[in-house]
This record gives C-alpha cells, sequence and structure tokens, in this order.
C-alpha cells in the first residue's frame, strides 16, 4: 500500500461511511498503522491510501495507537493553537496551521466498539488532520492562500525533480 499524493484528485473526494466492521475493515486498519510506522507519521486516513472509507488511526509517541471508524467530532474548544503541520500526502512541505486546542470525538474502534475522547494538544492536531482528509480536505486548505500557492510550487518543483 502506497501513501497518495498531492495531485491525486481521490484525496479531494469525501469519504464513505463503513457500513459494517469485519474482517477487510479490521485488516485496512492494521496495514494502515503499518504504513504510520513504515513511513514514520503520526496519522494516516483512509482516502490516503485510496480507501474511500471514513477511517483513519493514530499514533503518537507516548500514546496508544488508535482507529477511529466512522468519527464525528462533537466539540472544539474555542481556544486555538498554531502549530506546523505536514502530511504523508505532501511530502517534504510544512506549513503553520491553526486549529482547536481540544475536541471531543466519537467513533468506533476496530472491534466494532463505540468510544468517545476528548483530546488536546498534539492528539487533537492529528485527529482534526485526519479527519479532515475524510472530508477530502488537506492542511493546505487552512493556510492563506498566497503561501498555499508558494508550497504547492515547491512541492511540484522537487515532486517533477524526484520523478
Amino acid at each position: 500500500m502506497q501513501i497518495i499524493t498531492l495531485g491525486d484528485e481521490v484525496l479531494r473526494k469525501k469519504a464513505q461511511k463503513i457500513d459494517k466492521i469485519d474482517d477487510d475493515v479490521k485488516a485496512t486498519a492494521i496495514k494502515m498503522l503499518e504504513i504510520l510506522k513504515r513511513d514514520k507519521g503520526v496519522g494516516v486516513a483512509g482516502p490516503q491510501i485510496g480507501f474511500m472509507k471514513r477511517i483513519f488511526v493514530v499514533s503518537i509517541e507516548g500514546d496508544s495507537e488508535r482507529v477511529f471508524i466512522n468519527p464525528s467530532i462533537l466539540e472544539t474548544s474555542m481556544e486555538t493553537v498554531k502549530y506546523e503541520e505536514g502530511c504523508l500526502s505532501i511530502p517534504g512541505i510544512y506549513a503553520n496551521v491553526i486549529r482547536a486546542q481540544a475536541i471531543k470525538i466519537q467513533a468506533w474502534n476496530e472491534k466494532g466498539r463505540p468510544f468517545t475522547l476528548q483530546a488536546d494538544g498534539l492528539l487533537a492536531r492529528v485527529i482534526l488532520h485526519e479527519y479532515d482528509h475524510l472530508e477530502g480536505v488537506l492542511f493546505l486548505d487552512h493556510v492563506p492562500e498566497k503561501k498555499r500557492d508558494k508550497l504547492i510550487e515547491k512541492y511540484e518543483k522537487t515532486h517533477k525533480a524526484a520523478v
């Protein structure tokens, strides 16, 4: 499984609800966690691997690996924080993004059990970043247009040079 990169239209599509958490979904979650380890990421969403379903996984140092299936953001804090983000689908590009400091999310795990989680700091940021992928939104969409255009241009030059 390879990470889909900027320019592929699949990254701009909304992911569909998972109707049944079966062995295929569980196997996909395991593969996604393996991709995180392989690519040294902290989160990856279904659309980033061409799996157009509402699933993402998160693995942050000092926290357990987490699987989110059919997530819903229930609350976001009024307090925001700016932090530099990157993305496995846009390698080598980083930008400051303002996001809510804390969130409350509801989802199902890979065993089909529902859970609600309150998160703040880096975990909240990664969850919001991955949730955006399910909506067809990239972190660059949160950057001012001029800056975004420069970053995309930089990515395209770097990407073409690597091909």
